[in-house]
């Protein structure tokens, strides 16, 4: 479920569906990844065709990893697929040969493993923090946890399996809605760690009624913790319909921070799709743009 608002179902258990269907590359999956910081979870891989144990493959992180590959085993009939879209950038030549890595979401604890931490403590309207409490999300977020799940565990793990780069430079991670808040938190949180993030349909509102002070907030952490520019890739976008309509005046704002501090082309890029919904459909029509942005050859 690649989203904060209107395509999240109901807080379920994990149920691990029978693999994908996929038409292209190889998919392996760890059903539950071990952890010392987060509740278990399966862990997909997809690997590129021409893919080879010895090689140095970037790899790309994203969220959500249950609603990537085939929209038969989603829960909502939708996907990103992201296997094809990666497997034809390659192919063209486009892009670097990467590998592409789906962490699920834990369903009940998706929102307080997603929802930065740090962009809590810095809410303080009580009706806000109010409506958070009943969307799953703590007086005090996972999101830290989550976030060294990724860097201390996953990342060793994919990096001891695989035939990847061992370097900052190699490594991303992405998501959309809630997926894109925790992408950018994390590019915040561990510079160290990621090479760029990529946010589609970034979730600033945090709930699913318009506010003002999760935004707020937002901009008060990225002030304070934005990596200077010139090191990291990030790519922001936003559509105009559906939850994403929600998103202008705080994605204008996060924009105008970005460009006073000296991010700009071609390490970033900040995008409006007319007319793009809040939806898996819509963010895999435009999946290469990040991809590109990301990983160009």
């Amino acid at each position: 479920m690649l989203t904060g608002g209107c395509s999240t179902p109901p807080p379920a258990p994990v149920a691990v569906p029978p693999m994908p269907s996929i038409t292209v590359g190889r998919l392996e999956r760890t059903v539950d990844m071990p952890s010392k910081r987060v509740p278990t979870r399966p862990v997909d891989v997809w690997l590129p065709p021409g893919y080879r144990p010895d090689g140095s493959h970037a790899v790309l992180y994203l969220h959500d990893g249950q609603m990537l590959w085939d929209p038969r085993r989603s829960w909502n009939g939708q996907a990103w697929n992201a296997h094809v879209t990666a497997a034809r950038l390659i192919a063209a030549g486009r892009v670097r040969p990467f590998i592409l890595v789906g962490v699920w979401n834990r369903g009940d604890a998706r929102h307080a493993e997603y929802f930065p931490a740090g962009i809590l403590s810095r809410v303080n309207d009580r009706p806000t923090l109010d409506a958070l409490a009943t969307q799953g999300v703590p007086k005090r977020a996972s999101s830290a946890a989550y976030l060294r799940f990724l860097a201390e565990e996953l990342v060793p793990m994919i990096e001891a399996r695989y035939g990847t780069a061992q370097d900052r430079e190699h490594r991303f991670i992405a998501g959309s809605s809630m997926g894109g808040l925790i992408s950018i938190n994390a590019l915040c949180e561990q510079p160290q760690v990621w090479g760029g993030a990529a946010c589609l349909s970034t979730h600033w509102i945090g709930s699913f009624q318009p506010n003002r002070a999760v935004p707020d907030a937002a901009l008060a952490y990225l002030r304070e913790k934005l990596p200077k520019a010139g090191r990291h890739r990030l790519y922001l976008d936003r559509g105009t319909a559906g939850l994403d309509a929600l998103y202008e005046d705080a994605q204008l704002r996060v924009d105008a921070l970005l460009e006073a501090r000296d991010w700009k082309a071609p390490l970033f890029d900040t995008r409006v799709f007319p007319g793009a919904d809040h939806t898996e459909n819509d963010w895999a029509a435009r999946f290469e743009v990040p991809l590109e942005h990301l990983l160009r050859a």
